[in-house]
C-alpha cells in the first residue's frame, strides 16, 4: 500500500512540475493586451477605436522596458487605452518562448509594418490604414497619451 502512495503522490508532483514549468516558460501579454493580429483588427474596427500595436522586445530591450514601466503600466495610459485604443502586442523575446503561429504572425507583421527596431508603436484605424507610428519618449503617460490624440484628430 505505501508504494501505491508513493507511485500516486510521485505522479502528483510530476504533473505539478510540469505545469509549473510550462507556465514559467509560456509567453503572455501584458494583461489587456491582444496578440491575435485579426482579432485586434475586429475588435478595432468593431468598436470605434484605434489600434495600438507595440512591437517590442519585452524581455530584452531597454527602452521597451522603461516605455512599459513609464507608459502602459501606468492608469493614466490604461483608462486612456480602455476608452480610445485596442491594445496588441507583437513581441520578439530572447528569454521566452511564443508558440509557432504567433512567432511566424509576428514576423509577418514586422515585415508587413517594415519594423526597423524596438519599440516601434505602430497606430491603425479601424480599417487597418497606418495613421500614425511612436516609440519611447520622456514625459511618461500624459507625453504618449497627447501624441497619441494627434494622431487621432488627424
Amino acid at each position: 500500500m505505501q508504494e501505491v502512495l508513493s507511485v500516486n503522490s510521485l505522479r502528483v508532483l510530476l504533473s505539478a512540475l510540469a505545469f509549473l514549468l510550462l507556465t514559467a516558460f509560456s509567453v503572455s501579454a501584458k494583461p489587456g493586451w491582444l496578440t491575435d493580429f485579426k482579432k485586434a483588427q475586429d475588435e478595432a474596427k468593431s468598436n470605434k477605436k484605434l489600434l495600438l500595436v507595440d512591437f517590442t522586445g519585452s524581455d530584452w530591450c531597454g527602452w521597451c522596458i522603461r516605455l512599459d514601466k513609464e507608459v502602459f503600466s501606468k492608469s493614466e495610459f490604461r483608462e486612456y487605452a480602455s476608452k480610445n485604443l485596442i491594445l496588441m502586442e507583437v513581441d520578439f523575446p530572447k528569454g521566452k518562448e511564443l508558440s509557432g503561429p504567433e512567432r511566424t504572425q509576428n514576423e509577418e507583421l514586422a515585415r508587413r509594418f517594415g519594423i526597423q527596431g524596438f519599440p516601434t508603436i505602430v497606430v491603425l484605424d479601424g480599417d487597418g490604414k497606418r495613421i500614425g507610428e511612436l516609440g519611447y519618449m520622456a514625459g511618461g503617460p500624459s507625453a504618449f497619451i497627447a501624441e497619441l490624440d494627434k494622431l487621432r484628430k488627424g
